[in-house]
């Protein structure tokens, strides 16, 4: 019985979440549509009411998920956000549902998050339109094999990074980037033989490249970590409701100049920038390990 509840809950949620995204879908491709003109003030106001919509479209998430799949969502940290600031947000990264919580957890406290994505995920039905039109940053990653193939493909991303963020210079934004450029797996966790016991190696180059097209700006830094209690969710078992409980540590630093320069050409910067990015990881690993222990402490009383 309890498994064909979990399985209605699932297939009833996943519903809701299709129907709502289709209804948010339209009047934000349409007004992406529009944004096409070549209007710098029509863009702008454009872009806000996109953000708009896809803000309505995360809070509905969040009523679809409070009907059937109730998640208790402590969160910590001594964070003061405005959806006036720009905003560059790091978390670790485990799972899918990571984007639930923070869309979750920081929608209408900071500007909505703008996701850097690979460039196939444009051709997703549906989904890959509204990011489109949100005009998250859809970034092409070339392997050591093409460039060597074609080294004028050398430095490309980089530039495909610039114009991206060089849209986001005119209205506040939140630019949300996973630095640890995969999920946590155990195997890749050993396979990387990182110093972290809880975290992958956090990857610069990306994170770099970003503060360094968005300019003076960006000066705030949302670092959050993420623990669940007990397991690793995947999205189903998120929308049948075997997720009860998620811990969120939030805390925002300032982005000084010394995290801004040339990663690409400047060698004493690279070293720099990668060292400040190691240190907050280290810091990120012990405060997943006080999350951790939290729960233990909980199982044992």
């Amino acid at each position: 019985m309890g498994a064909i509840l979990t399985l209605l809950r699932g297939c009833l949620a996943f519903l809701c979440y299709v129907a709502n995204t289709l209804f948010w879908f339209v009047p934000i491709l349409l007004l992406g549509l529009v944004k096409l003109l070549p209007i710098d003030a029509l863009r702008t106001s454009l872009s806000h009411g996109i953000d708009g919509c896809a803000s309505g479209w995360i809070s509905v998430n969040g009523l679809i998920a409070r009907l059937w799949h109730p998640i208790r969502i402590k969160v910590s940290g001594d964070a003061v956000l405005d959806t006036r600031e720009w905003y560059m947000v790091i978390a670790n990264h485990q799972s899918w549902v990571d984007i639930l919580v923070l869309q979750g957890v920081l929608n209408r406290k900071i500007p909505f998050l703008k996701f850097f994505l690979k460039q196939q995920l444009l051709y997703v039905p549906v989904l890959g339109l509204a990011w489109w039109a949100l005009d998250f940053p859809f970034m092409r990653r070339y392997s050591t094999a093409e460039l060597k193939r074609n080294p004028k493909l050398r430095g490309k991303d980089i530039e495909i990074t610039r114009r991206a963020c060089a849209k986001f210079k005119h209205k506040p934004v939140s630019v949300m980037n996973f630095v640890e450029g995969t999920r946590f797996r155990p195997e890749k966790h050993q396979k990387q033989g990182s110093p972290f016991k809880h975290l992958l190696r956090p990857k610069a180059g990306g994170m770099a490249f970003a503060l360094s097209a968005m300019g003076s700006q960006i000066h705030k830094l949302v670092d959050v970590t993420i623990h669940y209690p007990g397991k690793v969710p995947s999205f189903w078992d998120y929308i049948s409701g075997q997720v009860y409980e998620v811990r969120v540590h939030i805390q925002v630093t300032n982005i000084d100049d010394g995290l801004r320069g040339d990663y690409m050409n400047d060698r004493a910067f690279k070293q720099q920038f990668q060292e400040r990015l190691n240190a907050i990881w280290v810091e990120k690993d012990k405060i997943f390990e006080q999350l951790a222990t939290q729960e233990a402490r909980q199982q044992d009383v």
